[in-house]
């Protein structure tokens, strides 16, 4: 299966979720905070420093419930950040000659 590469969007909405879930966390561990959510200490890593920015659902919803944050107020703020980086990069709109 060949994966088409993300936009730079899809990156930074990805690392905002990052962002989020390193300050949900705080100072619980990163093993404490997978094993609660039933993932991977490696996974919560990956998803953390945005090495896997398109986390499955189930994943999302579990580190969600872990951390007692809303799916809702998570996916307002990924989708600020990608609309930040989307305009940063003018409007992802091709210029023409």
């Amino acid at each position: 299966m060949v994966r088409v590469p993300l936009s730079p969007r899809e990156r930074q909405r990805g690392e905002r979720f990052g962002s989020l879930l390193r300050e949900a966390r705080g100072d619980r561990s990163m093993v404490d905070v997978a094993a609660a959510a039933g993932v991977s200490a490696e996974t919560l890593r990956k998803i953390e420093t945005g090495r896997a920015p398109t986390p499955a659902f189930f994943t999302v919803a579990a580190l969600a419930h872990a951390l007692h944050l809303s799916l809702d107020d998570l996916a307002v703020a990924c989708a600020e950040a990608a609309e930040v980086a989307e305009d940063a990069e003018g409007g992802g709109q091709a210029l023409s000659a």
